[in-house]
């Protein structure tokens, strides 16, 4: 099992810069390993659960789904709600969730950070097609039909929001509620529930873990494992737990560093190549930073009246919530090695665009389907959704439909979740109007530049 363990993940980081160190692919394989393998979480539902979900979906689909065969309705399965298999990995389990040998269905990290890049699996890419509210609506009505107890999800839900849009996510406001509820030491205090600012993010790709020096989208908390063990403060895990799983997490955050993008197979046009690296250089480099051998990030945090995307998460988190966050166990706080944690900012940092061509929708909530969309803010969408897995090429991104207005009557919710709607809050595709400056011949150069990185 170690060695199947082993070769898998050498499979996963064939794009990763080789690896001087036998310990250092020890601490890759088991933090893979960990994250697919070791349940951190309870579970979310058995087997029999995600088995016999398929009545509970609407018709025509529960009438296909009752004529196909098992093997037929785990495709339809891992289709409707955004899971891949694993990569290297013939046992059908999915990627984004531990089965144990019982048959227990626990969420991991890649249930957002391990999607497909237009339709092949690849963990560290954001899930894009991840329907979780949706998943656990139709999961906890097949529970409450054959008798199965609620999870700490399925009930949850009920209150907070899991995401409106199919491969969004309400993941900041669950990492405020659940640290509203700890001290700085992480001890499970009663706390009255508090109002939060609900709102969709795209989650990131995790191939630039290794060049970020802090994390998030306003790039407040400063790099570190114990910073990833903020998702399990559930309270079944108390203090104790993040301590004694801290080695653990020092190896996940050795495979977190070991991802790299995957490359572009298509055909590019390397004349073009040249001179839009020229292009990009001279008018995004200064943000996003430069790429090739000597490649620099500079990680910069753009102020709003700036970059004039969307708003609403850098207002989501308040200030004393990042403070406390520096004060916390997670900061290392008080210790020799105490991180740097940035209480006062007012803006987003410009991520670096290794990869970019493999990480569609873009901005920070994912509202651009295509990176044309992103060198001309003009002619983005207002609504729309994606209608297949295969990349629009012309314009490198999701390929889309677009619609006048989100169909309120379509009875299918998982439909209706798939359009994105820039018009409702926290999902404004405004802002980053920079390529206004670029020519049209510019912008089809910088298009092809992207491509590479």
């Amino acid at each position: 099992m170690w060695k199947q363990t082993l070769n898998i993940v050498f499979v996963l980081i064939s794009c990763s810069a080789a690896i001087s160190h036998a310990e250092d692919a020890d601490a890759i394989a088991r933090g893979y390993r960990l994250l697919t393998e070791t349940p951190l979480l309870p579970g979310d539902f058995h087997q029999r659960v995600i088995d016999d979900v398929w009545r509970s979906w609407p018709e025509p689909l529960r009438s296909q789904a009752e004529k196909a065969t098992p093997e037929q309705r785990r495709e339809m399965t891992y289709s409707r709600y955004g899971l891949t298999t694993r990569p290297g990995d013939d046992s059908g389990k999915p990627l984004q969730y531990v089965v144990d040998d019982n048959g227990h269905w626990t969420m991991n990290c890649f249930s957002c950070h391990g999607g497909s890049v237009y339709g092949k699996p690849t963990p560290g890419a954001p899930n894009n097609r991840f329907a979780l509210q949706t998943m656990t609506e139709e999961v906890r009505r097949t529970k409450f039909r054959i008798g199965e107890p609620m999870s700490r999800m399925d009930l949850g839900a009920l209150f907070i929001p899991l995401g409106t849009t199919n491969g969004t996510t309400n993941a900041v406001v669950f990492g405020m509620g659940l640290m509203h509820q700890r001290d700085e030491q992480l001890n499970v205090v009663n706390r009255p529930p508090v109002p939060f600012v609900h709102h969709d993010m795209d989650a990131p790709p995790w191939w630039h873990f290794y060049k970020r020096p802090y994390i998030y989208i306003d790039g407040f908390a400063q790099k570190g494992h114990r910073g990833l063990m903020q998702f399990m403060l559930v309270p079944e895990n108390g203090p104790e737990f993040f301590r004694e799983h801290e080695d653990e997490f020092r190896d996940i955050y050795a495979y977190m560093s070991s991802l790299r993008p995957p490359k572009y197979d298509g055909v590019v046009d390397a004349d073009l190549v040249k001179v839009g690296k020229g292009i990009f250089e001279r008018n995004c480099a200064e943000c996003h930073g430069t790429y090739g051998d000597d490649s620099e990030y500079p990680n910069r945090r753009i102020p709003l009246d700036e970059i004039g995307t969307d708003p609403v998460r850098a207002e989501a988190l308040t200030r004393e919530g990042r403070a406390k966050y520096a004060r916390s166990w997670f900061a290392h706080a008080g210790e020799e090695d105490e991180q740097q944690t940035i209480v006062e900012l007012d803006g987003y940092v410009a991520p670096p665009l290794d990869g970019v061509w493999a990480s569609a929708p873009y901005f920070h909530n994912g509202s651009v389907p295509t990176l044309w969309h992103v060198l001309h803010p003009s002619e983005r969408p207002t609504v729309w959704r994606p209608v297949s897995e295969a990349m629009d090429e012309q314009r490198v991104g999701l390929t889309i439909e677009l619609a006048e207005k989100m169909p309120v009557t379509q009875p299918d919710v998982a439909i209706r979740r798939s359009y994105f709607d820039t018009r409702r809050f926290g999902k404004s595709n405004a802002g980053h109007t920079y390529p206004d400056l670029l020519s049209e011949a510019e912008k089809t150069a910088v298009l092809e530049y992207l491509k590479t990185l």
